[in-house]
């Protein structure tokens, strides 16, 4: 994401120009706009046109348009990003007032104004314009017949690629129709591979058993058959790492292997995966000192008790203003106290996890008694 201007005054209110320039900058920008603000961009438009004769057609016209935005919708396999709302200035081809539905393109400015930006959105814009927060992680998920390619992001976990064959069963004395599939996979899979070597900093390849090992010596067998100079000196990037099985949502045990922590230790995605763990042993050894659920986190952010705090960038998309801004109070307030907070990617594995948690978890500085419990109420003894 390029940022191109940038006009915020002292209360708040004011617009951004950005150029959206990977496909993760539209998630970026979905989690940027909220029902209410107004978009400019560049746009298609179908017209209506008459002729001197009478003769009606129609056309498509590229014009410039400033919505008020109603609904967001996003597409996030595709990235694709639509914003439908209401036209807020009038030109030759749209009235006033029109409807029309914008899709954001690659490499197209667009200009995003907000009667109040809030310290959230301000430091997603900085997060997706940083040129160093770009993928992180590939990994190969795999076994038997079945492997999945997934980019890990900063901000979200994309799937790739999958490949998906039946694999027939070795007969005794040949298991050469076994060894052709396989073989098969693993080609598909290097070709599949090779655009991602020189972005990520680390390659994850996790299978149960040995398929993982046998795509690793068919990949750099191959790589030295061919000269392939770019995979042999990207060879120190891969990482062999055991899961359960070969399907995308073993990305969440593959990331919480220690070896791999420490591997990554300087990646978003790794530092979520700690978070989250971090938390669940201190709910198990220490109850006192873990709570989740907003009313609760919010009484021990009034304790000025929050050392780290975990939450979900979905709650920030929320459409009710009050309460959107109530997620926002508890973000700064936590900052302002000396807290960590770590806001986490409703698009990766681990943020999935703590949307079951309401989307909201503390780790506390001290004890707090728990606040379930119901307190003395002195009425009751009265007769």
């Amino acid at each position: 994401m390029k940022l191109l201007h940038k006009d915020i005054e002292k209360d708040n209110a004011g617009q951004v120009t950005l150029m959206p320039e990977e496909a993760e900058d539209m998630w970026h920008t979905y989690n940027l706009l909220q029902v209410g603000d107004s978009l400019r961009a560049s746009t298609i438009r179908k017209v209506q046109t008459e002729s001197p004769t009478g003769s009606v057609g129609s056309s498509r016209v590229r014009t410039t348009l400033t919505l008020c935005v109603e609904t967001i919708d996003f597409d996030s396999q595709a990235c694709q990003l639509r914003v439908k709302g209401t036209n807020l200035e009038e030109n030759q081809y749209v009235k006033m007032g029109a409807y029309h539905t914008i899709e954001l393109e690659l490499n197209r400015k667009f200009t995003l104004a907000k009667k109040s930006w809030d310290s959230v959105v301000l430091d997603r814009i900085e997060q997706a314009c940083d040129a160093t927060q770009k993928a992180d992680v590939a990994a190969v998920v795999m076994q038997e017949g079945l492997a999945n390619l997934v980019l890990v992001t900063p901000a979200m976990t994309l799937l790739r690629a999958k490949v998906e064959v039946t694999i027939p069963r070795k007969r005794r004395g040949s298991c050469t129709q076994h060894e052709k599939v396989a073989v098969m996979v693993y080609c598909l899979l290097s070709f599949l591979l090779l655009p991602f070597l020189l972005v990520v900093k680390c390659i994850l390849v996790a299978s149960p058993g040995f398929v993982k090992d046998q795509f690793i010596t068919y990949l750099f067998k191959e790589a030295v058959r061919h000269d392939n100079k770019i995979l042999l000196e990207n060879r120190p990037k891969f990482m062999l790492v055991h899961s359960s099985s070969g399907h995308k949502y073993s990305l969440k045990e593959i990331l919480s292997d220690p070896t791999v922590t420490n591997r990554l230790s300087d990646t978003k995605a790794a530092g979520e995966v700690k978070a989250l763990e971090d938390f669940y042993k201190m709910l198990q050894h220490e109850p006192d000192r873990a709570f989740y659920g907003l009313a609760h986190v919010e009484k021990a952010a009034e304790a000025l008790a929050i050392d780290t705090l975990l939450i979900s960038d979905k709650l920030f998309r929320h459409q009710d203003v009050p309460t959107r801004s109530r997620y926002v109070r508890l973000v700064d307030n936590v900052r302002d106290n000396g807290g960590n907070v770590r806001i986490f990617s409703s698009l990766h594995v681990s943020g999935e996890q703590l949307t079951q948690l309401s989307g909201v978890a503390a780790i506390l500085r001290f004890p707090i008694a728990d606040l379930s419990e119901p307190e003395d109420d002195s009425s009751s003894d009265d007769d």
